[in-house]
């Protein structure tokens, strides 16, 4: 079967976990205080009229597994929902707001990987010196510190007292939207920094402490081969951690978006809650469960291409 089997296994499992949350992504209606009728409401009057319209344009009358089963198809045709606080179909509203949170969050683990691998590597190399504390050091303050607040100290310090960076917005074009997101992504990317760093310096550690590193040095070979060898080893923890890391970007981006007054994702799913768009939280539950759904796929298919052991369903210890 090779890869072939594995794709299918892995997608197999993929499509189930999804399955699954999707059941609890539905049951947010019914979750929701008060009635259904009155949730999807909103700020409606309740008349005998509007209530009876809404049950049978939602056909809350029908058993919850059928009802369930009517949503998820919709879902599957591309249709979410209308808003209860805009009207606006739902799949537009995702739409115009997903590209910028995805170019944040890809920011932000761009960030992240440029500081927090060779900050890794560094902490490896020096192990027991003083450089190795530093980093060590900083990876603990960067994994201790919210995304939200470190956001609110760069926009203080960096927009506000210095006037370097836009204080606020989006910006227009590609060149001024990459300015004003890289305060955003550089408070995403802190804490990322401060996980990269602590698997990328153990992963190493362990490598240059093996066997066929002694070996390699012993017979001759150059100093950045040997550690090149080390370091593709290393990549399975590190791929791990880059999972995580982009995993707690698109989770982290909803203060991080409010802080920033970024109209993505995350500002949606504040307003929504706010205002009980119940549609709208659960087309953006849904969604946010498929995004790291992905990113899960994607990094077993990492492991698989670094460490063919894992395709073949075999330890990679």
């Amino acid at each position: 079967m090779g890869w072939t089997g594995f794709l299918l296994r892995r997608f197999a499992g993929t499509a189930a976990v999804v399955l699954l949350l999707s059941v609890g992504v539905f049951l947010l209606l019914y979750l929701a205080p008060g009635s259904i009728q009155q949730t999807l409401l909103g700020t409606r009057p309740a008349t005998a009229e509007t209530i009876a319209a809404i049950q049978a344009r939602y056909h809350l009358n029908d058993p919850v597994a059928v009802q369930y089963l009517r949503w998820f198809g919709d879902v599957l045709r591309g249709d979410l929902g209308t808003s209860i606080r805009t009207g606006m179909p739902v799949s537009d509203m995702l739409g115009q707001r997903l590209p910028l949170t995805l170019a944040l969050v890809g920011y932000g683990t761009l960030l992240a990987a440029l500081a927090g691998l060779p900050l890794g590597v560094l902490g490896a190399l020096r192990r027991g010196r003083i450089t190795d504390r530093l980093v060590v050091t900083a990876g603990v303050v960067g994994l201790s510190a919210p995304p939200f607040a470190v956001g609110l100290l760069l926009l203080v310090v960096f927009a506000l007292w210095l006037g370097w960076f836009p204080v606020y917005g989006a910006g227009q074009g590609a060149v001024d939207q990459l300015w004003h997101l890289t305060l955003p992504a550089a408070a995403l990317a802190l804490g990322a920094v401060g996980l990269l760093v602590r698997f990328g310096r153990a992963a190493l550690v362990r490598e240059l402490e093996q066997d066929y590193v002694v070996f390699a040095r012993a017979r001759g070979l150059s100093g950045p081969l040997v550690l090149g060898y080390a370091m593709r080893n290393s990549l399975v923890p590190v791929l791990t951690a880059a999972g995580l890391v982009v995993t707690g970007m698109l989770a982290g981006t909803v203060l991080v978006e409010v802080t920033f007054a970024l109209p993505g994702l995350g500002s949606l799913l504040v307003d929504s809650v706010t205002f009980k768009d119940v549609p709208v939280v659960q087309a953006l539950a849904l969604l946010l469960t498929l995004l790291i759904a992905g990113v899960n796929l994607l990094v077993d298919i990492g492991y698989s291409i670094i460490d063919p052991r894992v395709r073949l369903g075999r330890s990679a210890s």
